[in-house]
């Protein structure tokens, strides 16, 4: 008698820890129970892969989903939409929401908020403030938790841990791997009178790329003074990826698809507010050198930073307009125009958007496509030829740093925990999100 699934995946490309290769998946209360040629078993329902790839589920560990707060420019559910349609099968949300993710009664305020609303599974960082170093611990253990953000630079929202007592007393009291937002204050706030009024060009200017090296160099001495590791995220200069190099042993790393993929000071001259985050994006010298760190094995991780502001809001002239763009639905695309271009393969995807999220943070259970593992999935077409618009957006905000971008390669299925979440651009399976576990907040 043939084997049953509850779930079967056939006649794909899979791209896993044994490499590129045809293969059906077979799936089992959530779980991947069976790797092969599965293709004469039985299955309550099928998916028929046949000339796509099956990826481990993508992972974005960096997103901005506003809510609770200015939730016009985005919800738990319009951003885990985005997610979903974009081929994510799972989140790490960041703490600058209002109010801010600051104690263990926010945190799992904003974990019911998600309950029966979120379309991927989730985790929520805990932000860091000069004042609740000592509940930071409690924290770091509320199932869901992603961790420990701390802004050592200003952006949106309130929080902030600028001088280096603060960042240190955080260190002092954390046990996971917290997450850094590397600007120096000092030097952003010195810099603030060279903005120049409706000049966006000026935005790298304010806050440059000694601004970024100053605060990854303070992080890390406090890091290896506190025995602590810790995460860079959004990454954006040559100087430093040539720092981190010599760091590996406490310092993981990020990059954004925007800081691979757009440049200064072109970015500002044709999208003007739309091309504005924080750390800006820069001149092509550190694009390239954000390539070179890439294909060397420095970055562990590719986050959107997803971080929408609506149309109108952008419009204000430089620097009333607030820094960030959406990004979550176009990561999957955006990287694999980059596949198909050469700039790195389908096996270094998978490594920077599940297998490295599993590997720093600790995942229970997911960013590898193996037996006992959730059947998370994210099925691409590498030959499909499409253009990223505003009209296709999710997000609430209504638009995308890249519309009018021809891609090819894009996201044909999200399957989470063995649910067909989105197929062939249509939702289905609503609301079934859940919380993400970590190894270390188990026990």
């Amino acid at each position: 008698m043939s084997e049953t699934f509850d779930l079967l995946i056939t006649g794909g490309t899979l791209v896993n820890h044994d490499g590129i290769g045809a293969g059906d998946v077979g799936v089992r209360d959530g779980k991947i129970v069976a790797i092969g040629d599965l293709g004469r078993a039985d299955a309550d329902e099928r998916v028929d892969a046949t000339g796509l790839h099956v990826l481990p589920g993508v992972i974005d560990t960096q997103v901005h989903f506003r809510e609770p707060g200015p939730t016009h420019k985005e919800d738990l559910e319009s951003g885990s939409r985005a997610a979903v349609l974009g081929g994510v099968v799972g989140v790490f949300e960041m703490p600058n929401t209002s109010p801010t993710t600051s104690s263990v009664e926010a945190l799992e305020h904003k974990l019911s908020l998600a309950r029966g609303r979120m379309h991927c599974d989730h985790a929520f960082y805990a932000g860091a403030t000069n004042d609740n170093a000592d509940v930071l611990p409690d924290l770091e253990r509320v199932p869901g938790c992603a961790g420990v953000k701390v802004f050592m630079g200003a952006s949106t929202g309130s929080l902030l841990v600028a001088d280096d007592a603060g960042v240190s007393r955080v260190l002092a009291t954390i046990s996971r791997r917290a997450a850094f937002h590397c600007e120096d204050e000092m030097r952003l706030n010195d810099r603030k009178k060279l903005a120049r009024d409706g000049d966006w060009t000026s935005h790298p200017e304010v806050r440059d790329a000694r601004a970024a090296l100053l605060a990854t160099q303070r992080l890390i001495r406090l890091a290896r003074e506190a025995g602590k590791r810790v995460h860079v995220l959004h990454v954006s200069t040559g100087e430093e990826m040539a720092f981190l190099q010599a760091q590996k042993d406490i310092a993981t790393v990020e990059v954004t698809p925007q800081h691979l993929t757009l440049r200064a000071p072109q970015c500002y001259e044709t999208m003007f507010g739309r091309a504005q985050m924080n750390p800006p994006i820069r001149t092509n010298d550190h694009r390239t050198a954000l390539w070179s760190a890439l294909r060397l094995g420095l970055v562990d991780v590719i986050g959107s930073d997803h971080a929408p502001h609506t149309l109108e809001e952008k419009a204000k002239p430089y620097p009333a307009s607030p820094s960030g763009m959406p990004g979550v639905q176009s990561l999957v695309p955006i990287m694999l125009d980059h596949v198909n271009k050469g700039r790195l393969t389908l096996q270094r995807f998978v490594d920077l958007t599940s297998a490295g999220p599993k590997r720093i943070f600790g995942l229970a259970g997911k960013g590898r496509m193996a037996v006992g593992y959730d059947a998370d999935f994210t099925l691409v077409d590498m030959k499909a030829v499409r253009e990223i618009t505003d009209a296709d957006s999710a997000s609430k905000s209504g638009w995308t740093p890249f519309d009018g971008k021809t891609v090819t390669g894009w996201p044909m299925a999200t399957i989470i925990r063995g649910r067909c979440v989105m197929r062939d651009g249509a939702l289905e399976n609503e609301g079934q999100g859940k919380p993400i576990h970590f190894e270390e907040a188990l026990a």
